[in-house]
């Protein structure tokens, strides 16, 4: 049995597992959403399948995975925290017939990272029994919470806001799947990119924003629904598209239907973290590579803030294209001056003292015979608390770096996400509390210089109102809180 991972409460003493994740956890990557597969394949079984596309997805969320299936009687599940390697044996896929599947990999943004909020959840109501997969999170869960608790006499069970959309799902008025998606639609604020099933029927949803990616492919016969396209690669079907913001897909022996809510944004608000690091590089978003975009923000970076040196490094691994892009635009060679150990934070072994003392290099190690004497351009996807750029600053430092520049291919971030991203509160985000002097004072490096929003725009090929920029402008598409509290619906002194 695989030890139970993640957030706790602030309530709660911290475990040695706590422990263990903390030390190696502590850098300044944003917290990712989550990940999200549905297969419909008549024919077929189709828990195989689901877990390949969700192992494409593992970088999305690693707390916990689970999978539903039905044969179209009945719907099984398996859910546990872990990484999908851990969750799932080739028993557990055995035991998950059916030719309709769902299959979710969990980051939280909204609920405790405990057994009981791993997703798919069940739910029941007068259409029977459904399973949902939820990647956003929803900012008025907890007054839907009480509402619904009002409405329809629930009692919840779980502390994450996809029980209340699973609740509204099954229990919510309507003729058929589109009107109860509208319902939905109307009442849920925030993001959400969502894989149901009932027993017989696969439906997809995407929020009247468009703020979390969603696709659709073919595969033998049927189709895949995805977060990413990198997940339909990953299992062999063909991309067809990306869902549409406001959209509902329902897939059953009919065949496809689709239905866009009239009162949905004519344009997607999709985050534009999913641009900049989430979605992974070989991924299609908004009908580009996202590799080809974050090397044109690399090269934007340069165009607006170069810097005369020998050297192009990116800290591995989600810079490095943006690291290339630089190099590419100034001349300047890229080098890997930096190796990445991508299996330290699979250990349950905690560190003593000493290996706490030696800290990043457990993670990265510098190169000294390709960075001694060089003037480094350090180039990075983004700088959140700073406390990995500051220890890598000081790693190159001592492996003899003679200058250090750090380019930033991303804008500075000075106001928390609310839409399914788990970053930093206010006081911890440097950005909004230091300026770019200080920043670069305090991490050590020579200069530093961000990617402006302009820039970035023009990297992506956006218009003004497309993406969702909040956490580096402070306008979002929606009125939300300063800040949100993710563990809200915690029972307290849990």
């Amino acid at each position: 049995m695989q030890p139970e991972s993640g957030f706790r409460s602030a309530h709660s003493p911290q475990s040695p597992l706590d422990q263990v994740r903390d030390h190696f956890d502590q850098d300044d990557r944003p917290r990712e959403a989550c990940g999200v597969v549905g297969i419909y394949s008549p024919g077929h079984d189709v828990a195989r399948s689901t877990f390949f596309g969700l192992f494409a997805l593992q970088h999305r969320g690693q707390e916990s995975a689970g999978i539903a299936t039905s044969s179209g009687n009945h719907i099984q599940l398996h859910a546990r925290m872990g990484l999908i390697s851990q969750v799932f044996k080739e028993e557990d896929l055995a035991d998950l017939p059916g030719h309709l599947a769902i299959g979710h990999t969990r980051y939280s943004t909204m609920g405790g990272s405990k057994q009981h909020n791993a997703q798919p959840l069940l739910a029941n109501g007068p259409r029977g029994q459904i399973a949902v997969g939820h990647n956003g999170n929803v900012i008025n869960a907890a007054e839907l919470r009480e509402e619904l608790e009002q409405q329809w006499g629930l009692t919840f069970d779980r502390t994450s806001d996809t029980e209340v959309i699973a609740e509204m799902f099954a229990r919510a008025p309507g003729r058929d799947w589109f009107e109860v998606a509208w319902y939905a639609m109307r009442r849920l604020k925030g993001a959400y990119s969502l894989v149901i099933m009932s027993k017989d029927e696969l439906i997809a949803v995407r929020d009247p924003l468009g703020i979390r990616p969603l696709c659709i492919g073919k595969l033998n016969g049927g189709y895949v629904v995805a977060s990413e396209t990198a997940a339909l690669d990953n299992i062999g079907a063909t991309f067809v598209r990306e869902i549409e913001n406001g959209e509902t897909i329902v897939i059953n022996k009919d065949g496809l239907h689709s239905k866009v809510w009239p009162a949905a944004r004519k344009t997607h608000a999709m985050c534009v973290f999913e641009q900049i690091y989430f979605a992974r590089p070989d991924s299609v978003l908004n009908g580009q590579l996202a590799y080809d975009s974050r090397r044109r923000m690399g090269a934007e970076l340069f165009h607006e803030s170069p810097v005369d040196a020998d050297l192009v490094i990116g800290i591995p691994d989600s810079s490095i294209p943006h690291a290339i892009g630089y190099a590419n635009a100034s001349g300047i060679s890229y080098g890997e001056g930096i190796i990445r150990n991508r299996y330290v934070g699979r250990t349950f072994i905690a560190p003593d003292q000493r290996m706490r003392d030696v800290g990043v290099q457990m993670k990265f190690n510098a190169m000294r015979s390709i960075i001694e004497g060089k003037r480094v351009i350090v180039v990075d996807d983004s700088i959140v608390r700073s406390t990995t750029t500051v220890r890598v600053i000081a790693m190159l430092r001592k492996a003899g770096a003679k200058e250090i520049h750090v380019r930033v291919a991303a804008p500075a971030i000075i106001s928390t996400c609310h839409f399914g991203v788990d970053m930093a509160t206010l006081s911890e985000l440097i950005a909004a509390n230091k300026s770019v002097d200080e920043i670069r004072d305090h991490i050590g490096a020579d200069s530093l210089a961000y990617l402006s929003v302009d820039g970035l725009k023009r990297a992506v090929n956006v218009r003004d109102d497309s993406y969702c920029k909040g956490c580096f402008t402070g306008r979002y598409p929606i009125p939300v809180q300063l800040e949100m509290d993710k563990l809200a619906l915690e029972p307290a002194g849990v």
